[in-house]
């Protein structure tokens, strides 16, 4: 079956206002930045949204932060984006905080049909406590705080360990950027864009894929593929983006010290 959409506007006009979205990337690294930028345009807001960061200021998924087109984040890190410390400080924006290897599990989990997994990771602490602000109020109380989460014994190479209880996360739509993919969804991802973009892709219940290079079915070989078709459902040709960089850092040349 021929996946391909004409255009990102395309492949993404059927994101209703309240969707929930797995977006993969890394920073501003291997982030679908075509789709994000048409489903700007496109006008969903009360988004939920799933992925390791909410981009910056400028770019990524900041753009739709900034229209405010987003209402809950589920997200490991934050801390390059003022304007979603402001919107989650003011009581805007709701966040879930998850650790980073906790939140790829649960995106692989959901894409598994595992309905939820033990880890050791965040025992003994908020994460499984409880008692971590989701939301804000506007006077800067808690107005909605995690919950306490299940915690185990199990035994382990070093004795007992306790393990806390995380579900899977499974979303209505995936956003993903890859550096090949051919007309059946195959995809092949560049480098560290391998990170949460497949993790992303098996979670959605529609993955939609943008491609640098397009190819035709077959191709690719099979050895090659980062993901099979199977998880994809819409392919679109983009071309290869702007090199984003988060930040610069510029040696000064002794002569100038």
């Amino acid at each position: 079956m021929n996946k391909v959409f004409e255009s990102a506007t395309a492949a993404v006009a059927d994101v209703a206002s309240g969707s929930s979205l797995a977006v993969g990337g890394f920073g501003l690294c291997g982030i679908p930045d075509a789709l994000i930028e048409a489903l700007a345009a496109a006008g969903p807001d009360n988004l939920q949204i799933v992925s390791n960061n909410c981009g910056t200021d400028k770019h990524g998924l900041g753009i739709l932060l900034a229209d405010k087109r987003i209402r809950r984040v589920i997200a490991s890190y934050v801390g390059e984006n003022a304007e979603f410390a402001r919107q989650y400080l003011s009581g805007e924006l709701e966040v879930e905080l998850t650790p980073q290897g906790t939140l790829a599990e649960r995106l692989r989990a959901g894409g598994a049909g595992i309905a939820a997994f033990y880890t050791p990771a965040g025992v003994g602490t908020p994460v499984s406590d409880g008692g971590m602000p989701w939301r804000f109020g506007a006077d800067g109380t808690t107005a909605l705080a995690s919950p306490r989460k299940e915690v185990r014994t199990f035994p382990g190479h070093s004795g007992l360990k306790r393990y806390v209880l995380e579900e899977a996360i499974t979303t209505d739509y995936a956003l993903v950027h890859a550096l090949v993919g051919d007309t059946e969804g195959n995809l092949v991802f560049n480098k560290s864009a391998r990170n949460f973009n497949p993790l992303a892709a098996t979670a959605g219940r529609i993955c939609i894929a943008e491609v640098e290079t397009l190819v035709p079915a077959g191709d690719l070989d099979p050895d090659r593929v980062h993901l099979p078709g199977i998880f994809v459902d819409r392919v679109v040709h983009t071309g290869r983006g702007p090199e984003l960089i988060e930040k610069r850092t510029v040696r000064i040349p002794e002569e100038s010290k």
